[in-house]
């Protein structure tokens, strides 16, 4: 007994076929261009941070993020944002201070109750001190004497 195939069978296999190649030629493409965007005005950076516990029932705690001599803090890449992140653990809401903050000579970062056995949380900061980094040195080497 001689069973046919209806026309188009292998339609949807094609289609699957041709998307994986597709999918993978640009995923390889996208790749290689990430690979040579230029740097542009990046800066090297350096984080500081404050850390906190808090216990259940506890109310508003806060820490102030120490602020590295000579720094500034850094925008997050392509805006104008300061470059900063909160972590928390348990059911409380954390913040950057809108008074205890001005971003150039102090920030603070706090929570409000803690709802949960336990409660903690991290600020932290990235500051740009390329402006006292020391100017690049030029070495070349030693030449020795016969």
């Amino acid at each position: 007994m001689r069973i046919d195939r209806a026309p188009g069978a292998s339609a949807p296999r094609m289609t699957l076929l041709l998307s994986a190649i597709l999918g993978s030629a640009l995923g390889f493409f996208l790749l290689d261009l990430s690979l040579a965007q230029p740097l542009g005005d990046a800066t090297a950076t350096t984080e500081s941070s404050c850390n906190f516990g808090m216990a259940k029932g506890q109310s508003k705690s806060s820490c102030v993020v120490p602020f590295l001599q000579g720094c500034v803090v850094a925008h997050f890449p392509g805006t104008t944002r300061p470059w900063s992140n909160i972590s928390k653990g348990g059911n409380t809401s954390c913040r950057f201070d809108d008074k205890g903050t001005d971003w150039k000579t102090r920030i603070t970062g706090t929570c409000d109750r803690c709802k949960t056995a336990q409660c903690s949380a991290r600020f932290g900061v990235m500051f740009d001190c390329s402006a006292q980094a020391p100017a690049p040195v030029m070495q070349s080497p030693k030449q020795q004497t016969p």
